[in-house]
C-alpha cells in the first residue's frame, strides 16, 4: 500500500510521462501552448488560410460560449485578426469530434454572440471555423478543405462572411501546410520545422517553469473531470426524486450550495 507521499510522487511521474508524449494535436497541450501567444496562432492561421499578411490582435483559449436555452460550446482557441474577423481553431484527434454539423454549430454560436442589441446585421464580422484533424476526415487526400455557401445554379459564392475549413493533419509534403502538420505531430521540439512553435513546445516540455505550469494544468483537468463526475451523480439522484439534499451531498461529495444550484438549474 503506497503512502500518500508515494501516491503523489507516482502521479507526478505519470504526469511527466504524459507531458513528454504530448503533441500540438492534443487539444489540452495546444491550448496551453497558445494561451496568450498571438505569434503561434498567427503563424498557424497565416499558413492554413494562406494569408501571409494576417495579423492576430488577440487570442483566447478554452472560450465558453453560453447558450441560456440550449447547448453551449467551449472553443479551443478564439482569435481576432486586424480586420476584426473572428477565428475559431479546434484540434480533433477523434474523427467523430470533427463532425460537419459541429462545425456548423460552432459557426452559428459565434455569430449569435457577435452583435449587440440594435446592431446592424451588416456589422457582423467575418468568421472562420478551422478544424485541424489528426486524420483525413473528409477523405479526399487534400491538405485543406474550405467550405463556403454558394448559389447552386451558378457556383458563385454567397459571400456572407462565414467560412469553415478542415485541415488534414495526416497530410505530409514539402509545403508550408505539410511542414505545419508535421510539427503538430511532433513530440520533440528539436524535430519541428517552425521555430515559433518549437520554442513554445520546448518551454512547456523542457523548462522548469513550463513543466510546473503543465503539471498544474493536468491536476486542474483531473479535478474538473472528477467534479463533473460528481455533478452527474447528483443530477441522477435529483432526477430520481427520492433523495434528500443532504443524502445527495454525502454521496456526491458536492457542497450543499452546489447541489442546490444544480437543482435550480435543472428546474429552470
Amino acid at each position: 500500500m503506497l503512502t500518500v507521499t508515494e501516491q503523489i510522487d507516482q502521479k507526478h511521474q505519470e504526469d511527466l510521462q504524459r507531458l513528454r508524449d504530448f503533441r500540438l494535436l492534443d487539444d489540452d497541450f495546444l491550448t496551453k501552448c497558445f494561451e496568450g501567444d498571438t505569434a503561434s496562432i498567427e503563424l498557424v492561421l497565416q499558413i492554413v488560410l494562406e494569408k501571409p499578411d494576417l495579423k492576430v490582435l488577440d487570442v483566447r483559449t478554452q472560450v465558453f460560449v453560453e447558450n441560456l436555452l440550449n447547448r453551449s460550446v467551449r472553443l479551443d482557441i478564439l482569435a481576432t485578426d486586424s480586420t476584426w474577423a473572428k477565428l475559431n481553431v479546434e484540434v480533433q484527434r477523434s474523427d467523430k469530434g470533427a463532425g460537419r454539423k459541429r462545425a456548423r454549430y460552432n459557426s452559428s454560436m459565434m455569430d449569435a454572440n457577435l452583435l449587440k442589441k440594435g446592431d446592424d446585421f451588416d456589422n457582423l464580422p467575418e468568421t472562420w471555423v478551422v478544424f485541424i484533424t489528426e486524420n483525413d476526415v473528409i477523405g479526399k487526400g487534400l491538405p485543406l478543405y474550405q467550405i463556403e455557401r454558394c448559389f447552386l445554379g451558378t457556383g458563385e459564392r454567397f459571400e456572407d462572411g462565414s467560412h469553415i475549413l478542415y485541415v488534414n493533419g495526416a497530410y505530409r509534403g514539402d509545403t508550408p501546410i505539410g511542414k505545419l502538420m508535421h510539427d503538430f505531430s511532433c513530440i520533440d521540439a528539436a524535430d519541428m520545422y517552425y521555430g515559433t512553435l518549437a520554442d513554445r513546445v520546448r518551454f512547456f516540455k523542457e523548462s522548469k517553469e513550463g513543466i510546473e505550469i503543465m503539471c498544474r494544468a493536468m491536476e486542474d483537468m483531473r479535478n474538473q473531470t472528477l467534479k463533473e463526475g460528481m455533478q452527474e451523480v447528483a443530477l441522477r439522484m435529483l432526477a430520481a426524486g427520492k433523495y434528500a439534499l443532504e443524502e445527495i451531498v454525502n454521496i456526491s461529495g458536492l457542497s450543499l450550495e452546489e447541489v442546490k444550484q444544480l437543482k435550480a438549474d435543472r428546474s429552470a
